[in-house]
């Protein structure tokens, strides 16, 4: 058995995987540096929470890949 055969993921799966949580990590840390009160300015509602869905989607994608 190779090792191919052993790990489920390639690679660059895990490497996009990791891309993906470093960009959900940026999103939450922007969402934290929002100076209105209980978050809600832009910062909080509007570009972090945008990040973030990107993170999660490079995650989704990384998840499929099949290489």
């Amino acid at each position: 058995m190779t090792n191919k055969e052993k790990l489920p993921f390639g690679k660059t799966n895990y490497l996009t995987m990791l891309l993906g949580i470093a960009i959900i990590l940026i999103g939450f840390f922007i969402m934290s540096l929002d100076k209105e009160e209980f978050g809600f300015g832009f910062l909080g509602l509007t570009l972090g929470p945008i990040i973030v869905l990107a993170g999660f989607t490079i995650e989704f994608f990384a998840i499929l890949k099949k290489l």
